[in-house]
C-alpha cells in the first residue's frame, strides 16, 4: 500500500489556515497515487489549550466534513491525525479515521494526557481503544504521549492490529526518546508503526519532524527530515504474519502470570 505521511507545519491558533493546508496536502498526496494518508496531532489548533473555547472544533463537525469529503472524492483512506474538539461541553484530543468511501470507521480520544504540556488541565482523557480496518488491514491508532505506555499499544496488537498509527506533536528536545520508543513498540508488538510528527514552532515549543515508518523487525523504512513535507512510501503489510510466525511472541505469552502482578503505585 502506498502511504503518504504529511509532516505539517501547524499554524498556531489558526484553524482556518490549518484546514486549508490539510486539504491542499491531502489533494497533493492523492495526486501522487497515495492510498492512505496520515496527519499529525492537533493539526487544527496546535497546543493553544487556554483558547480551546474559541478554537476547538465543536463535535468535530468541521474536521469530519472535510475528511469525509476528501476521502470519498479522492478515493483515499485518511488517518486524520488528531484535532482539538469540544464535545458535551468538554475538550478532547480526537482522532478521526475515514475509509476511501468517506466512511468514518474510528473516533478516538487521547487516553494519556501529557502533564508537561498541561493537557490534563484542559482536556478530558479518552477511555476506549482505537481499532479499525482499512482495506482489510487490521489497524490501531494512538496519539503521541500514548507511546510511553507499552501496555496500551500491546492491547491494540492483542486485539488484532498489525499496524499502529501514531500522530504526534513531539518536541525537539526529546526526539531521541521518540525514535527509540517507536522502534521498541514495533519490535515488541511485531507490527508496523507509522508515526507522523509535526514540524515548526509555537510560543513554548519547537518541533522538528522526524516522522517514521518502522517495520515489525524494528527496521526504519523512512525517517522525515526537519522540514514540512509529504513523504510517499510503499509498505507491504503482508510480512507481519511471517514475522510473528518466525518468533512466536504471542504464542509464548503467559497472561496468567501478568494478571497477578501487583500494580505500581
Amino acid at each position: 500500500m502506498k502511504i503518504g505521511c504529511i509532516q505539517l507545519d501547524v499554524a498556531f491558533s489558526d484553524p482556518e489556515r490549518n484546514f486549508s493546508q490539510v486539504e491542499k496536502w491531502v489533494r497533493a498526496a492523492a495526486a501522487k497515487g497515495v492510498e492512505l494518508v496520515v496527519l499529525p496531532e492537533t493539526w487544527n489548533t496546535g497546543f493553544d489549550l487556554p483558547r480551546l473555547e474559541e478554537l476547538a472544533d465543536q463535535d468535530g463537525t468541521q474536521t469530519k466534513d472535510l475528511l469525509s469529503k476528501l476521502s470519498k472524492e479522492l478515493n483515499i483512506h485518511i488517518v486524520g491525525g488528531s484535532v482539538a474538539t469540544k464535545k458535551n461541553e468538554q475538550f478532547y484530543n480526537t482522532m478521526y479515521v475515514y475509509t476511501n468511501q468517506g466512511e468514518l470507521v474510528s473516533e478516538y480520544d487521547k487516553a494519556h494526557l501529557f502533564q508537561l504540556m498541561d493537557e490534563h488541565l484542559y482536556l478530558q482523557a479518552g477511555d476506549t481503544m482505537n481499532r479499525f480496518s482499512l482495506d482489510d488491514i487490521e489497524a490501531g491508532g494512538v496519539i503521541c504521549y500514548d507511546i510511553r505506555f507499552p501496555e496500551w499499544l500491546r492491547a491494540h496488537a492483542l486485539a488484532g492490529a498489525k499496524v499502529l498509527f501514531v500522530p504526534a506533536q513531539w518536541p525537539k528536545q526529546r526526539v531521541d526518546h521518540w525514535k527509540v520508543l517507536l522502534q521498541a513498540r514495533a519490535i515488541e508488538n511485531q507490527c508496523f508503526v507509522i508515526a507522523v510528527n509535526r514540524r515548526g514552532n509555537d510560543p513554548n515549543n519547537e518541533f522538528n519532524g522526524h516522522s517514521m515508518i518502522i517495520e515489525p523487525w524494528g527496521n526504519v523504512l523512512w525517517t522525515g527530515e526537519e522540514d514540512e513535507e509529504l513523504a510517499v512510501i510503499d509498505v507491504d503489510f503482508s510480512i507481519v504474519d511471517e514475522i510473528r510466525e518466525r518468533i512466536p511472541v504471542y504464542e509464548d505469552r503467559r497472561p496468567e502470570l501478568y494478571k497477578g502482578l501487583a500494580p505500581l503505585r
